[in-house]
């Protein structure tokens, strides 16, 4: 599938005002709580052929368990509650990272709270797939996109941040 011709330059403003390359081999960020750890192990190791076929990251904890039970090779950053979160959303924020499996807990408030918010709104802010759940992640990794390349819609929100000033005053 092709999404090239899909404009996003034409509306008034702009849905988008550039877009960015998802190259077939993505860069997958692979993260979950505690409580959802062994679903999210399970997932990969179901999907561990077509996981394989890309990049992996993943927090701490989470992508040490996924590269020892599954024999992934996963990159870690710190665990989440010690900046594994954050240090994801930099990488969402530089491009370095195309899409992201996060099994959170809806049930368990965890002590780095702001930072699973601002992981979200980061993965939201720079239009990446997200998946949350099980089937979503089923959704996303079955999907004729998964193993395509891709030009994911890029909004610039610097305008909102800029008043224009009035020269009559």
């Amino acid at each position: 599938m092709n999404n090239s011709n899909k404009s996003y330059k034409n509306a008034n403003p702009p849905i988008a005002h550039s877009s960015k390359n998802m190259s077939s081999k993505k860069n997958i960020a692979l993260v979950a709580h505690d409580h959802r750890k062994e679903d999210l192990i399970d997932w990969c190791d179901f999907n561990q052929g077509s996981l394989s076929k890309h990049n992996l990251f993943g927090t701490g904890t989470t992508g040490q368990l996924i590269a020892d039970k599954i024999g992934l090779d996963v990159t870690r950053f710190s665990s989440g509650p010690l900046g594994g979160d954050l240090q994801i959303g930099a990488a969402i924020s530089k491009h370095e990272i195309d899409m992201m499996i996060f099994f959170w807990d809806p049930l368990q408030a965890q002590p780095h709270d702001v930072d699973v918010k601002a992981l979200l709104r980061i993965g939201v802010l720079y239009n990446i797939p997200v998946a949350c759940n099980r089937s979503s992640a089923d959704f996303m990794i079955s999907s004729e996109l998964f193993n395509d390349s891709y030009d994911r819609f890029l909004v610039d929100y610097s305008q909102r941040f800029t008043k224009e000033v009035d020269e009559e005053e």
